[in-house]
């Protein structure tokens, strides 16, 4: 198979560990998954869509249906990507609950792994999950599942019990078979740290360009979502004003009768 076609798999992506960064980015549907396709080397369907594109302030009302669907849809526009899909909040309360919702993606799409937001408390969780043949990536630091909880998005990392959870919390998953850890927002030097303990990659999100890899939300980066521009994200292009000039030309083309034009018409 030629190489720019090959489909990579979670052995490409722990092998890059330590010796090419991985470049990660979301998608909730095939167009964008096909435009990303290739480009990078995960796509991580993320419960962030009830945020992005649901108008939400939260990822809390996503549910596995929801989650199901996009995932499926995401599959069919990429040959080439590693997919990951997040398993939303309430799926995985319980070994038995975690492993019925688990199988569902599994069964019902083509993912290749499943993300959990997860402390301490949820390593038997994982292990459970990674001993059915699912692999699993771990969610750490701030998780946007537990905002209600924690009143708001914190960074972790700033005081010593917080930097000891979650480095107990790294090995811990590690060691129950996550293929790979998801920093978000946590403090740099701590994701550097975590990043140098492990075997596994890490995927970092506001936390620094210590870790193996990074992702970011794809409405974030290009541009598409301007209500707020958090901290760690780089826009590489701004896309709502590309597409507001677009429609503008296309309502006006319309309203002019210059569109269709006698090529365009049958």
């Amino acid at each position: 198979m030629n190489e720019a076609n090959k489909k990579i798999t979670i052995n490409d992506i722990k092998a890059k560990k330590g010796k090419e960064k991985i470049v990660a980015i979301t998608a909730y549907d095939a167009l964008m998954a096909g435009i990303f396709d290739g480009e990078g080397d995960i796509i991580l369907v993320g419960d962030s869509l009830k945020m992005s594109f649901g108008g939400e302030n939260e990822t809390l009302g996503a549910t596995m249906e929801e989650m199901l669907y996009h995932t499926k849809a995401v599959c069919k526009g990429a040959s080439k990507a590693f997919i990951i899909a997040d398993m939303p909040f309430g799926s995985y309360s319980t070994k038995e609950m975690a492993l019925k919702n688990a199988l569902r993606f599994y069964k019902e799409s083509k993912a290749d792994a499943i993300k959990l937001e997860v402390g301490l408390d949820k390593a038997e969780i994982v292990r459970a999950l990674c001993n059915e043949g699912i692999a699993v990536m771990a969610h750490i630091g701030l998780m946007p599942q537990y905002a209600r909880f924690e009143g708001g998005f914190k960074v972790k990392g700033k005081i010593d019990s917080q930097i000891k959870t979650l480095l107990d919390t790294a090995v811990a998953m590690q060691e129950s078979g996550a293929f790979g850890i998801l920093c978000e927002g946590i403090k740099s030097e701590i994701a550097e740290s975590i990043t140098q303990r492990l075997s596994i990659p890490t995927i970092g999100i506001g936390a620094g360009v210590a870790c193996d890899g990074q992702i970011l939300v794809w409405s974030d980066v290009f541009g598409f979502f301007d209500a707020f521009k958090p901290k760690f994200v780089r826009r590489y292009c701004d896309g709502k004003k590309l597409l507001k000039e677009a429609i503008k030309s296309y309502a006006r083309d319309i309203r002019n009768e210059s569109f269709p034009s006698s090529q365009e018409s049958y």
